[in-house]
């Protein structure tokens, strides 16, 4: 392409561009392409033949505050009739063996889902005093068992 020719086609683009913005700025223009206005209730009948719902702003407060009647009240029938539920208790075989320190007892304890959390454990074998007198040996535990009862099977 030559130099006269690439000229040509920018001043092309340049006035093409202007004559769209002319345009654009210039001429009124309508979105539908028909100067006809709709009443409100033409536009409620348009919606609802295409399949829409309208409502008024209190209809739908009045809808949504019977949904949540709705929802309330399952929730209280749901909370009126409890199921039995079956408590599991978890036991375990625990082995402490010599040189094992209170954490390992209580990770073990954790794994086994007997206790909770290992380092509540191990804080609360620490505040008893009953850190070193931990007893090498086998115990039978359980999830049912309280913290200061397992201590007092296991420690000193």
């Amino acid at each position: 392409m030559t130099s006269k020719s690439m000229r040509s086609f920018a001043g092309g683009l340049i006035v093409a561009a202007g004559v769209c913005g002319a345009v654009y700025f210039f001429v009124p223009g309508d979105a539908t392409g028909t100067s006809e206005k709709l009443s409100e209730d033409d536009m409620k009948e348009s919606l609802a033949s295409e399949g829409y719902v309208i409502h008024s702003e209190k209809e739908w407060e009045d809808q949504i505050a019977e949904a949540e009647a709705i929802k309330d009240k399952a929730e209280a029938e749901k909370e009126t009739v409890k199921e039995p539920t079956e408590k599991i208790i978890y036991r375990t075989v625990l082995t402490v063996s010599k040189g094992s320190t209170s954490i390992d007892v209580g990770k073990t304890l954790q794994k086994a889902k007997v206790i909770k959390n290992a380092y509540e454990f191990s804080d609360e074998v620490e505040k008893k005093g009953k850190a070193n007198g931990l007893r090498p040996g086998t115990y039978v535990v359980d999830s049912e068992m309280t913290t200061e009862k397992i201590i007092s099977i296991i420690f000193k």
